[in-house]
């Protein structure tokens, strides 16, 4: 989703500026007009390329940001007055990026900036959805309950992130790892076989045949072959930029045998805790249904979500509007109908998210289990079956010497 630099008047009629994500100008307008300010611009801010070697890269992990939260909470809780609990925290923080976000911020609120505003200019470290959640918690007066349940949201939502992670980090492991010690080979070992044969005057298998050619493909273009992977890459990630792109290689994910059902299960985890911490919060339907497309993680879920949102303001209730998509289960719809009827929606979509974040769990558990032996096999199979190839002229010249 882009950014959007905006500049405008608050309430008091002092000059603002900051950064909002929005799907375009009019809807960053609009968030910004119920907010009580005076749009003066809107303009979509530019790509910048930065070099993370070089100090570009500037982040804050989402670990970092739910200790914060806790910090923040406890001193609200003793009565600390927000600035300087802001200047505390602001001081102790090792990452030099977040800290001058916090400083920034704490200038703002010294100004007389609400914080969820103040927030606001730094879409990078506080999104929307956390910046809704400050608001509330801002207007309801009970901000620091909200800053913990913040700390639960991320928490959580760490923790599922990172059960996905770890079942790609094996077989992305494996994958290089094969590709390497092929590349080794091919590069180092078989050109030495190759002018051992050339002097033996060997007979060659089509086996050996193959593993040389490709020796010698891998040596003539090696250049090419590097420059065409990074060329590649970057199509496809300037594909997965485009609106459409992202639509296309979001619904194969969804399809996939095995991994498709995992990332359903995980987006939907995601929805539902998202959707329940906001309600929870005292973000209304409408607001939240929006905040929690955007963090879905997935276009066609993140589709899915925005058309029941229309559905919702249409005056049909969410569990309905929700099987209209076709992108949720079924037991998620009827467990929704339950929690809507009895007035506990928030509550049962929380046991929705706990519910999936134990469904994912066990599929990464099992998908692990299932790939540890198919990928010992490939790496084995592929390294060994060069490595016969290789020895296969010698086998028969041995049999002809003796």
């Amino acid at each position: 989703m882009p950014i959007y630099k905006y500049r405008g008047k608050n309430k008091v009629g002092n000059i603002i500026e900051g950064e909002r994500r929005g799907y375009n100008q009019n809807e960053v307008a609009v968030a910004l007009e119920k907010e009580q300010i005076q749009v003066l611009s809107v303009e979509r801010k530019k790509l910048k390329f930065n070099i993370p070697l070089l100090g570009g890269s500037k982040s804050v992990s989402l670990r970092t940001i739910a200790v914060f939260n806790r910090q923040l909470s406890v001193m609200f809780n003793a009565g600390l007055p927000i600035t300087q609990a802001l200047a505390i925290l602001g001081q102790q923080q090792k990452n030099k990026y977040f800290q001058s976000v916090l400083i920034d911020v704490r200038k703002d609120v010294e100004g007389g900036a609400n914080l969820s505003n103040a927030m606001k200019k730094h879409p990078k470290v506080f999104n929307e959805l956390y910046t809704s959640m400050v608001q509330a918690g801002e207007a309801s007066g009970n901000l620091d309950t909200i800053l913990l349940r913040l700390s639960q949201y991320i928490e959580n939502m760490t923790k599922l992130v990172g059960k996905v992670k770890s079942a790609m980090t094996y077989p992305i492991g494996v994958m290089i790892i094969a590709i390497g010690l092929s590349s080794i080979i091919l590069w180092k070992v078989v050109p030495v076989f190759k002018d051992m044969f050339s002097q033996l005057g060997a007979e060659l298998p089509l086996p050996t045949q193959i593993v040389i050619g490709a020796s010698d493909f891998l040596q003539s273009n090696f250049f090419f072959m590097v420059i065409a992977v990074i060329g590649l890459v970057v199509a496809f990630r300037s594909y997965y930029a485009t609106f459409k792109g992202r639509r296309v290689i979001d619904r194969l994910k969804l399809r996939m045998p095995i991994l498709g059902d995992l990332l359903v299960k995980l987006s939907v985890a995601r929805v539902t805790r998202t959707l329940a911490t906001l309600l929870t919060s005292g973000v209304e339907i409408i607001e939240s249904m929006t905040i929690t497309a955007k963090t879905s993680g997935n276009a066609i879920i993140e589709d899915a979500v925005m058309r029941s949102r229309a559905l919702v303001q249409e005056g049909k209730p969410l569990w309905e509007s929700w099987e209209e998509t076709k992108q949720f289960p079924y037991m998620v719809t009827q467990m929704v109908s339950v929690g809507e009827q009895t007035g506990s929606l928030s509550t049962m979509l929380g046991k929705i998210a706990d519910f999936y974040d134990e469904e994912v769990d066990q599929t990464v558990s099992a998908l692990i289990s299932l790939m540890e032996p198919i990928l010992i096999l490939f790496l084995g199979g592929l390294v060994g079956s060069m490595v016969i190839a290789m020895y296969l002229p010698l086998f028969d010249i041995i049999g002809k010497v003796g």
